[in-house]
């Protein structure tokens, strides 16, 4: 039985990853588990310098989900190549960095400090955050400048492209469509959607941003629709995600038609969900004598 995968020739030994920003670059959740069980580790979102965040309060809970806008706070490139690749060079699996900016010359510089780095195997292009006020989403928003800001990464990227993809769209097959013709290598989706949450009591938003990000179950079949979508619209590897958290959910999305799945909020709420999602992934694959996924992918 094979478990493993290949995204852009390079080789998973599962389909499981994890969703950026869920999981920082590992270092927490390894002190639970090796986290060299996954088949990749998605990274946090990685800017060129330091980026803030959003204003507190970043985070609420909503029925089967939850609301964020931390606004792709993270300590920048250079602590990023200094702590956490060092980190991820002891750890047999596949390392995706997440990147994102405000400008087009923000991602670039990153793509090419990052075309340096061996330990990085792929680049997901992050052009759906829908907390940042200003550049990525708008990338990710409107066919022409997805395809424009996707073509010049392409030219200078050393590893293979992925770009993350925003449901907050009226037609997800054309922007991946769009993403396709400017040379992704492959594709990434769903990043949340965007909603809202008020606080009664204290006539306030839950969120200092006023609008977040949903995640979790509550958006799987959103998710599932759109993978699907894009799965039978361009011939690209797609990781899907957006509410997995069982091994069911996974399978779900890979018949739909993904080359791997990640899983985001449910690391939150039990840090050993992609373990479980992979032993499931296993034990169904026994069960049904599937000797390799792509016996089931895209098999509707």
């Amino acid at each position: 039985m094979d478990m493993s995968v290949d995204i852009c020739g390079v080789k998973l030994k599962n389909p499981v990853t994890v969703a950026s920003g869920t999981f920082g670059s590992g270092m927490e959740y390894d002190e639970f588990f090796d986290i060299s069980r996954l088949g990749a580790v998605t990274t946090k979102g990685v800017a060129n310098v330091p980026w803030p965040g959003n204003p507190t309060p970043r985070i609420a809970e909503t029925a089967s989900g939850m609301m964020n806008a931390i606004g792709l706070q993270n300590p920048g490139i250079d602590t990023f190549i200094e702590r956490d690749l060092e980190f991820l060079k002891s750890k047999d699996t596949a390392v995706i960095v997440n990147v994102c900016g405000h400008s087009e010359a923000e991602y670039l510089e990153v793509v090419e400090r990052l075309g340096d780095e061996k330990r990085v195997d792929l680049l997901e292009i992050n052009v759906s955050c829908p907390n940042v006020k200003e550049g990525g989403i708008a990338f990710g928003v409107e066919p022409g400048a997805l395809n424009h800001i996707t073509s010049e990464i392409k030219k200078k990227a050393v590893q293979p492209v992925i770009m993350k993809l925003s449901p907050n769209v009226t037609n997800i097959a054309e922007m991946a469509k769009a993403a396709v013709d400017g040379g992704a290598d492959a594709l990434s989706l769903i990043n949340t959607l965007t909603g809202m949450k008020i606080d009664i009591e204290k006539r306030a938003f839950a969120i200092a941003n006023t609008t977040g990000g949903l995640s979790g179950p509550a958006i799987k079949p959103v998710a599932l629709r759109m993978v699907y979508q894009v799965c039978h619209a361009v011939d690209v590897p797609v990781i899907g995600m957006g509410g997995i958290s069982t091994p069911e959910d996974a399978i779900e999305f890979i018949m739909a038609g993904a080359t791997a799945v990640a899983v985001g909020t449910a690391n939150f709420s039990d840090p050993y969900t992609t373990l479980k999602v992979i032993s499931g992934i296993e034990d169904f694959m026994k069960r049904k004598g599937i000797d390799n996924l792509s016996e089931i992918r895209k098999c509707l």
